[in-house]
Order: C-alpha cells, then sequence, then structure tokens
C-alpha cells in the first residue's frame, strides 16, 4: 500500500493551466487556413483544433484528479490523518470540481464540433472555434481556488514522514514534555527536535531501527492533554489517529518527577481517558526520569492508583532517558512482546472454526505427512551396532580410519588426486566396479537384452566375414574408388552437355529476336489477282501487266543503238544514261493526287462534298485542326527556373 505522495506532479494555477494546454494546441495544430480553401478542408481542420484542446484539458485534469489519493482506498490511519489535516470533505470537494470541469468541457466539445459541421465559411468556423476554446478557457478559470488548495495540499503531503501502517511499530504517546521525543532519539537515528519546553513535537516523526534482524518503525506523536475529544486541536488529533488506527504497540511515558508541568494523577487520569483506544494492543506504561523519582518513592495513595492501572495487558517498566538508564533493555522487551504478540496472532488466525489449520499456515500443514506403520505396529527407535562402535577421527592416532583427505595429502594435494568414486559399490565381484555403467534402451537395461551365447555366435560371424572377405566376394577400395570416379566423369559430362544445349537456345533467341515472322515469299501477291481487282474498280490494267512483266524479265546492262533495234549494235548502259532514263520515268508515272484513286468525275464532286461537310463542324466551332500552330502556354519565372529549396512543400 501507498504510504506516501511524494510523486504528486505540481498542480498549476488556472492561467499556468491555459498557457500549457492552449500553446500545447498551437505547436500541435498551426493555423494554415487561407480562405480559397475547400469548406470541408475548413471545417476539419477546426474541428480538429477543437477537439484536440478538450482533449488536452481533459488529460491533464484526469491527471491531477489520478495523482491525490481515493479517500475509500488508503487504510484509515491515513484517511483520518488527511481529514484532521485538510477537511476531508474541503478535499472532495475539490476534487469535485476537476471532475465536473472535465466533464463541461467535453460536453462543450461535443456541442460545437456539432455546429462545426454546418459552418458555411472560414470566417465562421473561426468564430465558432474561438468560442469553444473561450468557454472552455472560461470553465478553466473557475477553477482557481481548488487548484490553489490543491497544491498546498500536495505540498504538506510531500512533507509527512511514510508511515507503513501494517509493520512493526512502537507508539509512544502521552502528556508533553515528558520525554517522547529524548527516548525516539536515543533508539533510531531520527533527527528530533528535543527542548526543555512543552508541545515541541507538533506533527508525527518516525524513526527506524533493527532489532533481531528485523527493522521496527518507532512514532513520536505530539503531546496529549486530558479533555475531550471535540475540545482538542489539530495537533492532538494526529496522535489520537496514531494511536486509533496503528496496529502497534502503545508505549504511555509518564513522568513521577512531575516536571513536565503536569501531576501524576493528571497523567493516571488521562490514560483512562484514552483507554479504550487501547483495545486489541499491547499497553506499556513507561516511567521515565528515574534519575529523580521512581515509583517508590511516591507517596501510598498515588502508588495505589499507578498500580490499578497495570494488568494482564499493561505492563510497568522504567528507565531514565537523560543517563539513558534502561532504554534499551525498555525497547528490546518491548520488541520481543511485540513479536511474540505478532505470532501468536498469525498462528491463531491461521486456525478455521472447527480448530483446524487454514491459510498460510493451513497450507504448509497439509503439505507435511508423517508416515505411521500398517496394523498398529509400534516400532521402537533402533540405532546399528556399527554407528555404536563407531570410532571418533583422531589424526593422531595410527589406527585411524583412512579419510579420502588422507589419501589426497598422500597423493599429491588438491588438484592432483583424483578419487575413485566406484571403489564403494556393493557387487557380487569387485572387478564389476570399474566396468561401464549399462545403457538403457526402451526402458530396460540393456543387459536385459544380452544373449548367454553372444559371444559363441560374435566368433562364427568374424569367421565368417573373414572367409567372404578373402573369397573376394566384397568390392575392395580401390574398386569402389574407381566406381566413384567414373560416376564423376559421368555426371561431369552430362553437365557439360546442358551447358552447351543452354548456350545454343541462348543464340538461337537472339538471332531470331529481329527476324520477321511472316516470311516474305508468303507477303507476294499474284500478278492476277491484283489485276483483276483493279479491274473491278474500272483500271487500265493492260499497261500494269505490260511493266510488271517487263520488269519480272530484268534489263540488260546492253541497249541497242540503233532506230530499228539492230541487235548487232549494241552499247553499255552508262551511269549518266541510266540517271537519265530514271528521271524521265518518274516524269512520266507523275500523278494529280485530287484525282488519284478516284474512276470518274461523279466519284470526284462527292469526294470533295465529303471533305467539305468533315470541315464545317471544326470551322464553325473555332477548333484547333492538325494545321493550326502550336502556341505554348507561357509559365511563370519562378516555377520554371532554378533548384528547389531544402524544405517542406506539402504548403501548397
Amino acid at each position: 500500500m501507498k504510504t506516501q505522495w511524494k510523486e504528486i506532479p505540481v498542480v498549476p494555477t488556472h492561467t499556468e493551466f491555459l498557457d500549457i494546454v492552449l500553446s500545447r494546441t498551437q505547436r500541435r495544430l498551426p493555423t494554415q487556413i487561407r480562405a480559397g480553401f475547400q469548406i470541408s478542408r475548413i471545417r476539419a481542420f477546426y474541428t480538429r483544433k477543437v477537439k484536440y484542446t478538450a482533449e488536452t484539458f481533459v488529460e491533464r485534469l484526469q491527471q491531477t484528479i489520478d495523482a491525490f489519493p481515493r479517500l475509500a482506498d488508503i487504510h484509515p490511519f491515513h484517511r483520518d490523518l488527511l481529514n484532521t489535516l485538510y477537511d476531508a470533505d474541503h478535499f472532495r470537494i475539490a476534487l469535485g470540481q476537476l471532475s465536473t470541469a472535465k466533464s463541461l468541457i467535453e460536453a462543450v466539445a461535443r456541442d460545437y464540433v456539432r455546429l462545426l459541421k454546418y459552418g458555411q465559411s472560414l470566417f465562421q468556423c473561426k468564430q465558432l472555434k474561438r468560442a469553444a476554446l473561450g468557454r472552455m478557457a472560461t470553465i478553466c478559470k473557475r477553477l482557481k481556488d481548488p487548484l490553489v488548495y490543491l497544491e498546498q495540499v500536495r505540498q504538506h503531503l510531500g512533507r509527512l514522514p511514510s508511515i507503513d501502517p501494517n509493520t512493526r511499530s512502537l507508539v509512544i504517546c502521552g502528556y508533553p514534555n515528558v520525554g517522547k521525543s529524548s527516548f525516539l532519539k536515543n533508539i533510531s537515528r531520527a533527527d528530533v527536535d528535543v527542548q526543555p519546553y512543552a508541545f515541541t513535537t507538533k506533527s508525527l516523526f518516525v524513526g527506524h531501527f533493527d532489532y533481531k534482524l528485523l527493522r521496527f518503525q518507532a512514532i513520536d506523536t505530539p503531546g496529549i492533554l486530558d479533555h475531550p475529544l471535540e475540545e482538542m486541536n489539530t495537533i492532538e488529533h494526529q496522535s489520537i489517529c496514531a494511536i486509533a488506527h496503528l496496529r502497534a504497540a502503545i508505549l504511555y511515558f509518564m513522568d513521577l518527577s512531575e516536571q513536565c508541568g503536569y501531576s501524576v494523577s493528571a497523567q493516571i487520569s488521562l490514560f483512562n481517558s484514552i483507554k479504550p483506544l487501547f483495545a486489541g494492543k499491547q499497553v506499556f506504561i513507561v516511567v521515565n526520569k528515574i534519575d529523580l523519582v521512581r515509583p517508590e518513592d511516591l507517596d501510598p495513595a498515588t502508588q495505589e492508583q499507578l498500580k490499578s492501572l497495570l494488568s494482564s495487558e499493561v505492563e510497568l517498566m522504567e528507565m531514565s532517558c537523560t543517563t539513558t538508564d534502561g532504554v534499551f533493555a525498555v525497547r528490546n522487551q518491548i520488541c520481543d512482546r511485540l513479536l511474540a504478540a505478532r505470532q501468536a496472532e498469525k498462528l491463531k488466525g491461521a486456525t478455521n472454526n472447527v480448530g483446524e489449520p487454514s491459510g498460510r499456515l493451513g497450507d504448509l500443514f497439509r503439505r507435511i505427512h508423517v508416515a505411521q506403520p500398517a496394523g498398529g505396529v509400534v516400532r521402537e527407535t533402533f540405532i546399528p551396532d556399527a554407528a555404536k562402535q563407531k570410532k571418533k577421527y583422531d589424526p593422531n592416532d595410527p589406527d585411524r580410519p583412512v579419510l579420502e583427505r588422507d589419501l589426497e595429502e598422500e597423493n599429491g594435494g588438491a588438484g592432483v588426486y583424483n578419487f575413485d568414486m566406484r571403489k564403494n559399490y556393493l557387487l557380487e565381484d569387485d572387478e564389476w566396479k570399474q566396468d561401464r555403467i549399462p545403457e538403457v534402451f526402451m526402458g530396460r537395461n540393456v543387459a536385459d537384452f544380452i544373449d548367454p551365447d553372444i559371444e559363441s555366435k560374435l566368433q562364427a560371424l568374424e569367421e565368417e566375414e573373414e572367409k567372404l572377405e578373402a573369397d573376394g566376394f566384397y568390392e575392395s577400395e580401390e574398386d569402389l574408388e574407381d566406381a566413384e570416379e567414373a560416376e564423376i566423369r559421368y555426371k561431369a559430362e552430362l553437365i557439360r552437355e546442358k551447358r552447351q544445349l543452354l548456350r545454343n537456345e541462348a543464340k538461337m533467341r537472339k538471332s531470331l529476336k529481329n527476324r520477321a515472322l511472316i516470311p516474305r515469299s508468303a507477303k507476294a501477291v499474284h500478278m492476277s489477282k491484283m489485276q483483276s481487282h483493279l479491274e473491278e474498280l474500272g483500271y487500265d490494267t493492260s499497261k500494269v501487266a505490260e511493266r510488271a512483266r517487263s520488269q519480272s524479265r530484268g534489263r540488260s546492262t546492253l541497249r541497242g543503238k540503233s532506230e530499228g533495234g539492230d541487235p548487232d549494235a549494241m552499247e553499255v548502259d552508262t551511269p549518266k544514261a541510266a540517271f537519265e532514263r530514271a528521271k524521265s520515268r518518274a516524269r512520266s508515272q507523275s500523278t494529280n493526287r485530287r484525282n488519284d484513286g478516284v474512276t470518274d468525275e461523279l466519284a470526284v464532286t462527292k469526294a470533295e462534298k465529303l471533305a467539305k461537310l468533315s470541315q464545317k463542324k471544326m470551322n464553325r466551332m473555332a477548333r484547333q485542326g492538325e494545321a493550326d500552330r502550336h502556341q505554348t502556354s507561357s509559365l511563370s519565372k519562378y516555377l520554371t527556373v532554378g533548384k528547389r529549396g531544402i524544405g517542406k512543400t506539402n504548403r501548397r
């Protein structure tokens, strides 16, 4: 259980709270909105901003609420101590105001997010955002007083001592100036202020000490006066809380010398007044300052009053903090009583209604089983004679039993001598001690599978093997090596052939990569087919057929010079003559492109009409045609010149 609250974070004031939340929102969602953006984008941005601000408010408020202890979840001692110091109702109200503010901020965020869904412009969305954040800030400003109060509580909680309500504790109480703080300073390392006047201690002080390897805590409480509980102040209420709620040993200090300023009868009266708070606890009346006055020095009436306080649950002890006489004896005696009482309480709580063990002790007892002989047989204690007659080891006795230590010294000492772990085995034959331990196979000892005639059978098998090997039944190692080498050569040859096939396939694919898919012979068209098609279109094919036949016969480089075409008159065709002849043929073959492919005048007129009709729509719409000049759109210089700098470009 948590016993201190030094880790509670600082509670900011309402202005600091606003600065934290709004600056965090601005860093997380900086404003990057312009009027040209789409309205959906503007709504989404301001919706995010409102939601994030509300979430930050709620998160910070929830952290503050969770950091403080819940009164219902802490120990009654701490709960009453908080109620005494800070007023539990005021504390609950302050935390409740923070929780209410959290709910209000969530409601404001929901309402304005709903309104932002229907924002019509940048200005309207911005104003809704400002209104939402303004209402949240107003709610936060109303938390001025609760935040200041919680910060003061946090500071005071951090200064409280760390008291564990469940550990071994000693609670020191009594009238002021009776020596409580002096006793705590003597038995522990606590830095307690000790002064010779009353009410020096105004709050609880804790000191720790060790006894029998256990840690104890001693709690010094402020002085208590004998008056009703309603009239006690805050300082006295702290002592009452410690006495009432801590499961500890109570040390009630008394000063019989009356130097504290209060009579012995007043101190006895105070003990009787707070006695109901001691129920179920060990109580010790510690008489301090015995160097001045002892209980025997009191008058008989006062001694009778003092003895009337003692009972089976209340013991009287004497000491002096000034001379430290009996201080540690009192401490040790009280700690022993406390440990015994706690142990008895554990054992008492470890039994159920029937008297059987329960809890942790019961689990331990149930794991312990004491075996008893069956049939009611009583077995007496028996000590073997060898154990009774065993001699005590004496290093000076020559007949002493030899130990492993003696053997080690005789055989070289530690690190040289290695003792035999098998020499004390109890076996039928001592020669078996050095045998290998049989292995286990299938859950049985291997020795169980051994045939009694295994040695004769093994000898016969070895003789048979030697005979087969002599007759050449088994292949020699050389034959095996030759066979392995032949197999390796065969596999290497297969690998070479496969590699060559892969290379040939790659070459074939590379050579066929750019080759025509259809051979040129398949693309040729017969003259008769072309001639019939042209005749259907209305062309005269006599000249085309004659030209095709003349080209198919080929040209001779020798031509006749005579007009009659005398075959005897032949000369070689020069390059110049061939060039002139090609030019003349090209001029003769030129045609009119407007009438090319058209059979008659009617077809020419029809083609012209169709061309005009197709251009009519484009002219009417003033669209750009394929003959129009293309004008590129001009770009701004800053978009086309220079390099882009380092940085983000998502702003565009």
